[in-house]
C-alpha cells in the first residue's frame, strides 16, 4: 500500500511518526513522509522517501521562534497562546495544504497518515469524502476533545472536584473562547475561504479529532482525564523507541546500579536556555552522592549546559533513549508528550517543571495520575527540584503508580494496534 504521512515539523512530532513509519515499512507498505527539511537524512535513514515542505512552512530546529519575534516578547498567558496557535499552526496551514496536494499528485496514497498539530489536512477533511484517501491521524500532545468541566485546553487544569472548580473553570473557559478560539476561528476560517471551505465550527485541534477516519492517541487511556471520545479514538500506547539512534557514551559502565540515576532532559524545543531546569536540577543534586545525574542536552553541544558541572554529574548531546530508560530511576522533565510516555512505559516516575507548549496539560496529568511530580512552573528553584527528586525516590507510590502505567502499555501491542488501524481503513 502507498502511503504518505504528513507531519509538523518539530522532533515531538517527527520522532513517533519515525516509529510508525518503521512499523508501515517493516509491514511492505510503501511510505513517502511530507514534513521539514531538517528530517531528510532521518527519514531516508528508515527506507522511506521524503518531500520537503516548501520553506514557508518549515521551521528552524535550532531557534524555532526565529520567523515570530513577538512569541519571545508577550508574557505567558492566553494572549501568548492565541499567537502561538495562529502563527505556528493556522499561518502555515495553505502552505502544508498545498504542498500535501501535489505530493498525492505525485504518489496515487491509499492512506493518508498525519499529526494532531498538522492543519493541512483540514481542507481535505472538511471537503467531500469521496474525494480524498482515508486520513488517520495520530496525537502527539494531549488529547484534544471537550472535558465534563469545560475546561480548556493548554492550561494545565486538572479534573475539577468541588462545584466551585467547575464555576471557575466555566468563567476560565468563556475568557478562553473570546481570547483564543473566536480569534484563532476567524483567522483560519479566512484561509479555508480562498479555498472554498468551512467555516470550521469547532476549536482547529479538536476538529481533527472529530474528523479523522481514525485517530491514534499515543498513549494509554489512564494517563489522559476521564470523558467520552469518539469510537475513532484508539488508543495504542508508545510507538516503540527506534534502537541505536545515538551511540553509548563513554561513561556507560557507570550505570551499573550503585547510584540511582537521575534523567534530565528539557526536550529539544524549550531547551534554548539551561538555566530554567538543566542548571537548577544539577545545582540541586550536586550535593548528593547516592544520585548518578545524567542530562542529554537535546541535540545542543553539552559545552551550552552551563556550569559548574558536579562531579556526580554525566552530559551528552544525545543518548539512546532504549538504553537510559532502562537505567533511570526518576525523570526529571519539562514535559515532552512523548519522552513523558515513553518513561512511563518503563515505569519510572517523574519530575516535571514546564509551561510551554502543550507541557502544562501533560503535567497536569503527571500528577493527576499518580506517577510523578509537577512542580508547576518552567523555572523551579534548586531547593524545590531536590525536595522533588527525594520525594519521589522516597515514596513508593510513585514507583508503584509508573509500574502500574507500564504494566497498561504492556498489555497494548502498539505495532499490530497501528497496522490493524491502517489495514482496516485501507
Amino acid at each position: 500500500m502507498k502511503i504518505v504521512i504528513a507531519t509538523t515539523p518539530a522532533p515531538g512530532h517527527v520522532n513517533p511518526m519515525l516509529g510508525i513509519t518503521r512499523i508501515l515499512m517493516d509491514e511492505g507498505h510503501e511510505v513517502v513522509a511530507f514534513t521539514g527539511s531538517a528530517f531528510k537524512d532521518r527519514i531516508e535513514r528508515t527506507g522511506a522517501a521524503f518531500r520537503p515542505l516548501a520553506p514557508s512552512a518549515d521551521q528552524d530546529l535550532v531557534d524555532p521562534f526565529s520567523k515570530y519575534p513577538e512569541l519571545k516578547t508577550l508574557p505567558p498567558g492566553l494572549e501568548l497562546l492565541r499567537v502561538i496557535i495562529e502563527r505556528l499552526f493556522v499561518d502555515n496551514m495553505p502552505a502544508q495544504h498545498a504542498g500535501l496536494q501535489e505530493v498525492l499528485r505525485e504518489v496515487p496514497a491509499e492512506l493518508v497518515v498525519g499529526d494532531d498539530y498538522f492543519l493541512g489536512l483540514l481542507p481535505m477533511l472538511l471537503g467531500p469524502r469521496s474525494k480524498r484517501p482515508p486520513i488517520v491521524c495520530f496525537g502527539t500532545s494531549i488529547l484534544h476533545w471537550p472535558r465534563v468541566d469545560r475546561a480548556p485546553d493548554f492550561l494545565g487544569l486538572p479534573p475539577a472536584v468541588t462545584q466551585a472548580e467547575r464555576e471557575e473553570y466555566a468563567a476560565i473557559a468563556q475568557e478562553h473562547e473570546h481570547v483564543v478560539n473566536q480569534p484563532v476561528a476567524r483567522r483560519l476560517n479566512r484561509c479555508l475561504e480562498v479555498l472554498g471551505i468551512g467555516p470550521l465550527a469547532t476549536p482547529p485541534f479538536e476538529t481533527m479529532v472529530k474528523l479523522a477516519d481514525a485517530y491514534l492517541q499515543l498513549t494509554v487511556p489512564s494517563f489522559e482525564f476521564p470523558r467520552t471520545v469518539p469510537s475513532s479514538v484508539q488508543f495504542v500506547g508508545a510507538v516503540p523507541i527506534i534502537p541505536n539512534q545515538a551511540p553509548l557514551p563513554p561513561w556507560a559502565d557507570e550505570l551499573d546500579g550503585r547510584r540511582k540515576v537521575v534523567l534530565v532532559t528539557q526536550g529539544t524545543v524549550a531547551n534554548h536556555d539551561f538555566n530554567l531546569l538543566v542548571k537548577p536540577t544539577l545545582a540541586a543534586l550536586a550535593d548528593q552522592p547516592d544520585l548518578l545525574v545524567v542530562v542529554t542536552a537535546g541535540g545542543r553541544p553539552v559545552d551550552s549546559i552551563p556550569g559548574p558541572i558536579p562531579a556526580n554529574a554525566r552530559l551528552a548531546c544525545y543518548l539512546p533513549f532504549e538504553w537510559i530508560l532502562s537505567k533511570t530511576d526518576v525523570f526529571v522533565t519539562n514535559g515532552g508528550y512523548g519522552s513523558v510516555n515513553q518513561a512511563m512505559s518503563f515505569g519510572i516516575p517523574l519530575v516535571c517543571a514546564g509551561l510551554t507548549e502543550d507541557k502544562a496539560d501533560v503535567n497536569a496529568r503527571v500528577a493527576w495520575s499518580g506517577v510523578g511530580i509537577n512542580l508547576e512552573t518552567s523555572a523551579p528553584t534548586p531547593q524545590a527540584l531536590r525536595n522533588a527528586v527525594r520525594r519521589v525516590l522516597d515514596t513508593q507510590s510513585y514507583r508503584a503508580r509508573a509500574s502500574l502505567m507500564a504494566q497498561e502499555f504492556a498489555r497494548i501491542d502498539t505495532r499490530a494496534e497501528i497496522l490493524r488501524i491502517v489495514g482496516s481503513h485501507a
